[in-house]
């Protein structure tokens, strides 16, 4: 298990999260991250690539810059020069929430250009998040999935299981029995559930505290939030962070 202490030490940390599918939870996870590591004593430096919406950036506590990718509307690559300068000045960790359609041309971009070996030889590793949701958008998130840990370099995926939509199983199967899980196993560094769970107790709560763009422990210090919201909000929260010190990220 990964202690306060280790992470304390793991030194200059990238962490992309990238779906080519939208609306499946990347800000959601984003933020989760951001305040994972607020929880070590680790100040994240937190950026928003999505140039539709910008939901990262909207997180007051996470102080999430965002990063301008577009070029008379469309997307320009060379913005993206301007992200990886900043992530190379910076001592620490590094969350950068995408967008759907930053996906291709941003993952392209770190293939052509050889992100993972510039940032390494940099002392910097980069762990990429992918969603997989459950329900209708599971083929489509699977693909996406696929397609990083295919052509990534490196044991660095850890893939959030969003079961906000259905559960993430097939035929019967886990997400750990799937074929592409088997076959990208040596890619896959580990996975983090977010459950579904009753949607007029937790589900409201989290979705009360989504739309305010609040942090768990800002919702969990309202007086707007009852005291059973907030047992409720710290259930959601001890579950995902227990299950990302589980993760060997160094």
């Amino acid at each position: 298990m990964a202690t306060t202490e280790n992470v304390k030490s793991k030194g200059n940390q990238v962490h992309l999260i990238l779906q080519g599918k939208g609306g499946v939870g990347k800000s959601l996870i984003s933020a989760i991250l951001g305040q994972y590591f607020q929880s070590k004593k680790i100040t994240p430096h937190c950026f928003d690539t999505d140039p539709v919406n910008a939901t990262f950036a909207q997180y007051q506590a996470l102080k999430a810059e965002h990063i301008n990718v577009l070029r008379r509307g469309a997307i320009n690559d060379k913005r993206f020069d301007e992200l990886f300068e900043k992530i190379c000045q910076i001592e620490g960790v590094c969350v950068v929430d995408t967008g759907a359609t930053t996906f291709v041309p941003l993952w392209n971009y770190i293939l052509e250009n050889e992100i993972l070996k510039f940032l390494a030889d940099r002392s910097r590793r980069v762990f990429v998040h992918s969603v997989v949701a459950g329900g209708q958008a599971m083929t489509d998130t699977l693909n996406g999935f696929e397609r990083l840990a295919e052509t990534t370099t490196e044991k660095n995926v850890i893939v959030w299981l969003n079961e906000y939509f259905g559960e993430v199983s097939k035929d019967g199967k886990p997400f750990e029995q799937f074929r592409v899980a088997e076959e990208q196993a040596d890619k896959l560094l580990g996975t983090v559930v977010i459950r579904d769970r009753n949607p007029n107790t937790y589900g409201d709560d989290m979705r009360q505290m989504l739309l305010k763009r609040l942090t768990f422990e800002e919702a969990i210090r309202l007086p707007e939030f009852s005291l059973v919201s907030k047992q409720r909000l710290t259930i959601i929260r001890r579950e995902l962070f227990e299950q990302l010190d589980l993760i060997e990220m160094e």
